[in-house]
């Protein structure tokens, strides 16, 4: 198959200017969001109370919320769980009493024969699991960049991890938008978007450095380009047909998944796609840049070493 044919027709280095952009302003629109708007942070995140009621059929989330409206309390989310929706979790962020949790229990009893669990987050348990939670994105984060780096180099250490600064960001703009609950199924599904996007990175690496050896001279940011461009060219195929696989697959789970799986499910589509985009348009647009650069220092210093030399042999 003839890529450099291809290339031609499919330049992705001429439009950098405009994936750099796009992502720029939407990421900036996101900075903004996040600063003022913020996050919709569940109990997990948040001190609050969950009351597990236990139903002897299936129930709607409605059926739920009108039994704790008709008794006074209004629960900030109720999720169904169980093989027959016979089990719905209502949070109360914020937490509930003593008093109110016998009332709410006491109501529930009665109504299904079963006392609801009810369990409370503390303040405290929140704060750590928040700390925790981004403990874990960093330490995911320097692990990444130390095996890119060892394996490639580190320029492509600095571009991967760029990119995915890049994932992140861009998940919790749709989140901060959408003000959709951030729970911790949502830090699994960015564990796993990291992993995923990580993978993309690599192979597109790994076609750019096998093309780079093929190269007999690479001196300026055209010939940095025209391999970064065919490297994407050949690997294109691979990362939307491996993205379309995974997306059907997280959108199954998205829509018959169940109300808990909501919000891992659509972190995950959202998350697939933005990490196969900066994978193509955005970290190999980086590192070509970042690439060009040094090879102008490089230039620059055996320049440097060759009028050293000479000044030398004059003298």
């Amino acid at each position: 198959m003839n890529f450099d044919h291809k290339s031609s027709k499919l330049d992705f280095m001429k439009y950098r200017k405009a994936f750099f952009g796009f992502s720029l302003l939407f990421l900036l629109i996101g900075v903004a969001l996040l600063s003022t708007v913020g996050l919709n942070l569940g109990i997990d995140f948040e001190s609050g109370t969950t009351v597990e009621v236990l139903a002897e059929e299936e129930v709607t989330a409605a059926e739920i919320e009108d039994e704790f409206m008709e008794i006074g309390y209004e629960p900030d989310e109720v999720v169904l769980a169980g093989d027959n929706n016979d089990i719905a979790r209502a949070s109360f962020i914020g937490g509930i009493t003593q008093e109110e949790s016998l009332e709410i229990q006491a109501h529930f009893d009665e109504l299904y024969g079963t006392t609801p669990n009810i369990s409370t987050i503390t303040p405290i348990v929140g704060e750590e699991l928040a700390r925790n939670a981004i403990i874990s994105v960093l330490i995911a984060a320097v692990g990444i960049i130390i095996y890119v780096t060892v394996r490639f180099e580190f320029l492509y250490g600095i571009s991967a991890i760029i990119a995915l600064f890049h994932d992140a960001l861009f998940i919790l703009t749709i989140f901060s938008i959408l003000q959709m609950e951030v729970n911790i199924p949502f830090i699994a599904a960015v564990l796993t978007i990291i992993g995923y996007s990580i993978n993309d990175t690599i192979v597109t690496f790994d076609r750019i450095r096998e093309n780079m050896g093929l190269e007999k001279k690479v001196e300026s940011f055209e010939d940095v380009s025209r391999v970064v461009n065919k490297s994407l060219v050949q690997t294109l195929a691979r990362s939307i047909n491996t993205v379309l696989t995974v997306v059907f697959a997280a959108g199954a789970l998205l829509v018959f998944g169940g109300e808990g799986l909501r919000v891992f499910s659509f972190a995950l589509v959202i998350g697939l796609v933005a990490g196969t985009y900066s994978s193509l348009f955005i970290a190999a647009q980086i590192w070509a840049i970042l690439k060009t650069k040094q090879i102008k220092k490089q230039q620059q210093k055996a320049l440097l070493r060759e009028e050293e030399a000479e000044q030398a042999g004059n003298v």
